[in-house]
């Protein structure tokens, strides 16, 4: 696997190369994040050793993370929404802003109708409302917000890393 540089923060640039067996580590990995080494060995045709030392190299590359995913139902956090702005000149200060936020999931530039979009995950109405309204539109360079509010998750998975 040869290593290219990516810039971490935008994903722009050349990425690690991952090949078939990594690429099969992963998928193993998805299934059950807490896999034992030798198991996926054995699935994957490589030694304990070799697994432990290619799941090391993918993470240090940054091509995966292993974490707890949870609903954020079951946690306390009952309220979801998919957040648009439009700012006014440089996007990175209020990317970076809106990154500082622990209630902002993801923070992505767009080309589209918006110029960044961004997840929130709240307790409530009441604090999605503080988060948007005395937070976000109060950052120096928000025009305007548009909110998408969750009803219904439907479908939320993060298998795309090896079709």
């Amino acid at each position: 696997m040869a290593s290219r540089s990516t810039d971490s923060r935008t994903g722009i640039g050349s990425s690690p190369t991952v090949d078939a067996v990594s690429l099969a580590i992963i998928e193993q990995l998805q299934e059950d994040g807490r896999r034992p080494y030798a198991a996926i060995g054995k699935a994957v045709g490589l030694s304990e050793a070799a697994v432990r030392q290619r799941v090391q190299k993918l993470l240090d590359q940054g091509v995966m993370q292993i974490v707890a995913v949870t609903d954020p139902l079951t946690v306390g956090l009952r309220r979801q929404a998919m957040v648009g702005i439009h700012v006014e000149g440089d996007l990175d200060p209020v990317a970076e802003a809106l990154t500082d936020m622990p209630e902002c999931e993801y923070v992505v530039m767009t080309a589209g109708s918006f110029d960044l979009m961004v997840e929130i995950v709240c307790e409530d109405d009441d604090h999605l409302l503080d988060v948007i309204n005395k937070r976000i539109r109060t950052l120096p360079g928000v025009r305007s917000t548009e909110s998408f509010v969750y009803l219904k998750l439907k479908k939320q998975t993060y298998m795309w890393g090896t079709r």
